[in-house]
């Protein structure tokens, strides 16, 4: 009987990996404009925001680290929309989180959020900040 209980569960496991890994993703529901705010950093239950000054050279500065960075691939947009959503999915499990980069007249905003779970433990926050670091784009 607790041979097959472990089989079960297991198999759960495994349903749950694939769901998480294989489910697909909405471009109408994730590649959307960021939240229009204020120059800095707002932080959510499973988000983070970052505002700044910000040009053409930056966007594409920004692209590129993104492109750059592991387990990281574009997901829809492009800099001459001036909007673009990337996927970056965990290493063990594969939770996918978005993030994507507006510049919209000289404001750049960088949006991460993830997708499942009530809480991303700082995740989003860390690469957004990573990214900018990176990109030379000092915090407020």
């Amino acid at each position: 009987m607790v041979k097959w209980g472990i089989i079960c569960l297991v198999g759960l496991i495994a349903a749950f990996v694939l769901y998480v890994r294989l489910a697909p993703s909405d471009p109408a529901r994730w590649h959307k404009a960021p939240p229009d705010l204020p120059l800095g950093d707002s932080a959510g239950l499973n988000s983070f925001v970052a505002v700044r000054d910000g040009d053409r050279a930056i966007l594409e500065r920004l692209i590129q680290i993104a492109e750059a960075a592991p387990r990281t691939e574009r997901f829809a947009g492009s800099a001459d929309e001036g909007l673009i959503t990337f996927i970056t999915r965990t290493r063990l499990w594969g939770f996918p989180d978005y993030t994507t980069i507006r510049l919209q007249g000289q404001t750049l905003t960088v949006y991460g959020r993830a997708r499942f779970g009530q809480g991303d433990m700082g995740v989003n926050r860390a690469r957004v900040e990573a990214w900018l670091a990176a990109a030379g784009i000092p915090t407020p």
